[in-house]
């Protein structure tokens, strides 16, 4: 989210809290609709900024909230797809997102067994809807996480 938030001169500190906090409440609330509904009467009573609520909620696309800006839109196309190419980046010998192309997430996108959880309609409607090109948008989702590699177990040891 804070490499999104670069590229489109936004607030990286507004972005990366939205990003770290769209899924604290969902070992709480596994189950729709109390993710994210019930995180965020949380996160309004603790005083979290509404704009971020708002992207939170409207990442779910079964809690009715429109994604109307570009925080909203960003949240939800980096959601499922930043979990897939991280699972990605699992299955590859030493485990290191380090050189995994785009070209091979495409494909494991197509494998229905592989990270099989991952809603492929999510990353496809995301990418449409933050106005990227799906290839684009994997290769610098990739990029996003390599260059924090260390930080998410994703880096050689």
């Amino acid at each position: 989210m804070r490499a999104y938030a670069r590229r489109y001169g936004e607030p990286e500190d507004t972005w990366g809290i939205a990003g770290m906090l769209h899924d604290f409440d969902y070992e709480m609330h596994p189950r729709a609709p109390h993710h994210p509904v019930k995180g965020a009467e949380i996160l309004l009573a603790r005083g979290i900024d509404p704009d971020i609520v708002h992207a939170i909620l409207a990442h779910a696309d079964y809690s009715g909230v429109p994604r109307v800006s570009l925080l909203d839109r960003a949240l939800y196309a980096c959601d499922e797809l930043t979990g897939f190419v991280h699972a990605c980046a699992l299955v590859r010998p030493g485990k290191v997102i380090d050189g995994l192309e785009a070209a091979s997430v495409r494909k494991k996108l197509k494998d229905k067994a592989f990270a099989r959880t991952v809603n492929r309609d999510d990353v496809y409607r995301g990418a449409g809807e933050l106005g990227v090109e799906l290839d684009s948008h994997i290769a610098f989702v990739v990029d996003a996480l390599a260059s924090v590699a260390p930080e998410v177990g994703l880096a050689r040891a």
